[in-house]
Formats: C-alpha cells, sequence, structure tokens
C-alpha cells in the first residue's frame, strides 16, 4: 500500500484507505477496482460500499521516507491515493483529517492528491492546504477538462497548492486547453486488456499546447493491450518532465 512505484511521474505511492465509486468515463476500465475487488476481493467498489482503511503499519512508511528525504535533501514525488480518491464523499472525514496531518509531517515529501471529484476540495479543506500538496484533477476528453479546469484553478488561487496537475489518463479524446490549464500536463494512454486506443496527434497536440502555455508535460505512456503498456515514447523521445521544487533547508524541513 505504500512503497516505491512504477508510476513513471511519482517515486511512491500511499494509500491511506482503499475503495472508491467510479464517476467518470475515465473510470470504466478501473485498475484499482480489478485489482482491489475483482481479483483480491478485499473491498466491493460502488456508492455505498465502506471503503477500508488500510493498517498502522502501512500508515508508517511516509515517515520513514521522510527521514531518508530529510537526510539527502530531496523531495521525493509521492501519489496519493492509487487505490481510492482523497476527496471521496464516503470517506470518513477523521481519516481525511489524519491524512493531512501526516502529510504536514513529512514537509520533505512533494504529496500529489489526484482526484476525481476537484469539486469537493475547497469545501472539505476550508481552502487551507498542507504546503506540500499539489492538487491534480483527471481531464480524460474535453468534457471533463471544460466542466473542471475553473474548479482547479480556484484551487489554485484560494488554496495555494504547491502546483496543479491534471491527468489526462486515459486519454479519451483530443483536448484544448486555454489560460486556465494545470501547471504540469500528464498525459497516457489507457493499458490492460480493454485499453481503448489513444491516438498519439491527441498527445502531440497536448505537448504544443503544453509548450505554448509555458506549462510542464509528462508523457506517461503510448498504452495499450501489450504489457509493457505500449511504451513511453511519443516520436522517439521520452517526457518525464516534472514541476521544480525547492530543496527545503534544515529548518524548514525540522519546522515545516
Amino acid at each position: 500500500m505504500g512503497d516505491t512505484t512504477k508510476i513513471e511521474w511519482a517515486d511512491m505511492t500511499f494509500n491511506a484507505w482503499v475503495g472508491c465509486t467510479k464517476v467518470s468515463p475515465a473510470c470504466d476500465n478501473c485498475y484499482a477496482e480489478n485489482l482491489m475487488d475483482t481479483r483480491y476481493g478485499q473491498v466491493r467498489w460502488g456508492a455505498g460500499e465502506p471503503r477500508r482503511r488500510t493498517s498502522a503499519s502501512n500508515w508508517k512508511h511516509p515517515r520513514r521516507w521522510q527521514r531518508q528525504a530529510e537526510a539527502d535533501g530531496s523531495r521525493p514525488f509521492v501519489f496519493c491515493s492509487s487505490l481510492a480518491d482523497v476527496f471521496d464523499n464516503e470517506v470518513d472525514e477523521e481519516w481525511r483529517s489524519d491524512l493531512f496531518k501526516l502529510i504536514e509531517e513529512t514537509p520533505n515529501l512533494v504529496w500529489l492528491l489526484l482526484t476525481k471529484r476537484i469539486g469537493n476540495v475547497m469545501k472539505m479543506t476550508g481552502g487551507v492546504l498542507p504546503i506540500n500538496a499539489a492538487i491534480g484533477a483527471t481531464m480524460p476528453n474535453q468534457y471533463e477538462y471544460d466542466r473542471d479546469r475553473m474548479k482547479l484553478w480556484e484551487v489554485k488561487q484560494e488554496a495555494r497548492p504547491l502546483f496543479t496537475f491534471g491527468s489526462f489518463e486515459p486519454l479519451l479524446g483530443p483536448v484544448i486547453l486555454d489560460k486556465y490549464a494545470p501547471d504540469w500536463i500528464i498525459v497516457g494512454g489507457e493499458s490492460g486488456q480493454n485499453a481503448r486506443r489513444m491516438d498519439l496527434d491527441w498527445a502531440r497536440s497536448l505537448k504544443r499546447q503544453s509548450e505554448e502555455l509555458g506549462r510542464v508535460f509528462n508523457f506517461k505512456q503510448v498504452g495499450g493491450k501489450v504489457s509493457d503498456k505500449g511504451g513511453h515514447e511519443l516520436d522517439g523521445q521520452t517526457y518525464f518532465d516534472r514541476p521544480f521544487v525547492a530543496r527545503l533547508n534544515g529548518s524548514e524541513a525540522a519546522h515545516g
């Protein structure tokens, strides 16, 4: 539940709880549901089904990462939550409070809070975020980009996250960005047995637009049904860029 990850835009993943409800076309072939519900039977996916808080030992992982990061001066990126949604309406508020306390107590870690419920962020946080938290929204198509970009922009303006990011994965159609686009554009095709095809021209367009708008572009994978996820190259090059995050000095690392 908490360890290094093969996800190309993060260094570790941490799940404070497991379970979710599908709310987007991006969820149709949810790998987390397939893994934790269908294969392992640990939770039932869907509305009204209880989410499962992970073990106390799992919650210790970020503190270990913090000690290591503080020792070597690094700022590793932690994806939270790969098997759930931090801003899920059906999650106990106390669990979310405990998670945000953990985030605050691990200042060297860059916490990537990716949600399909971006409209919940302001009301669930009161517009106050830990200074080491970045907020992202899943935007698989033009409709969801148009619907959610201003909600993410409001979070950026009011709550001042470390940065904002958009997960255009699985990318299900062409998307035209505008000046309200997230700081970090992560693009990827769907993988798995039922993967829907991504046209590489959609990814090329997002790369061009990112450059024009001064956004950071990350190309995760081509996607597809093959085991290597179609590879990581776009026109013969890899794009694993990340937003710049400054190292903390000793005082900041100690006191947050």
